[in-house]
């Protein structure tokens, strides 16, 4: 079991369960909405950012981009990184009925998706060195390429988030902090080239 450096912050125990089987790093429950009241815990994220530095790794549906907006705004932005599941339909086992959106959560991800998302958010595995630094893909970049600010750009948004097994709820500027987690600039353009169909959208 690979170790992580970072404190994976998720919402609820069913979450850490599946994660904690998968490696070996502390993770903490947010208890779902309830983190809004709270501001020992909100206190306790914030020592654990200044000192480990946190991942959060929420669900992809509405709730979960609530609690992770939320986050953003209550945590230093340095030392926090996003980790992001793919939308994927279906219902956990343990549920009668699936989320309102129909999504399966972070319980319901295989280890190889909560790998790959630890990873690509650039998550410090005790034994890797760390991920080097690329050019930065800015907002300028978006309009330049036709992601934002222009004609079509929400639906080419919408391609490229699905192509990258991102959720579909991401806005711009969300879309831009994730580039920016996966790709440096030359290589989000490579991508671009690569898909056929994209520019025609």
């Amino acid at each position: 079991m690979e170790r992580v450096r970072e404190v994976i912050v998720v919402e609820g125990r069913y979450d850490k369960n599946t994660v904690s089987q998968v490696v070996d790093a502390t993770v903490v429950t947010l208890g779902g909405f309830a983190v809004f009241n709270d501001k020992e815990k909100l206190a306790f994220l914030r020592r654990l950012a200044e000192k480990r530095g946190l991942i959060i790794l929420t669900d992809s549906d509405g709730a979960g981009f609530l609690l992770r907006n939320y986050l953003k705004g209550a945590l230093p932005r340095d030392r926090v990184k996003q980790a992001y599941i793919p939308d994927v339909k279906g219902k956990e086992r343990r549920k009668r009925r699936g989320g309102k959106e129909g999504k399966l959560g972070v319980e319901g991800m295989s280890p190889t998706v909560l790998l790959e998302a630890l990873r690509r958010c650039g998550a410090t595995f005790e034994d890797r060195p760390p991920p080097e630094r690329r050019e930065a893909v800015t907002k300028a970049d978006l309009v330049a390429l036709g992601l934002s600010g222009g004609e079509g750009s929400a639906e080419k948004r919408r391609l490229l988030l699905k192509r990258l097994d991102l959720p579909e709820h991401l806005t711009a500027n969300g879309m831009l902090e994730a580039l920016n987690l996966l790709f440096g600039r030359e290589e989000l353009e490579a991508l671009l080239a690569e898909e056929r169909g994209f520019d025609k959208v």
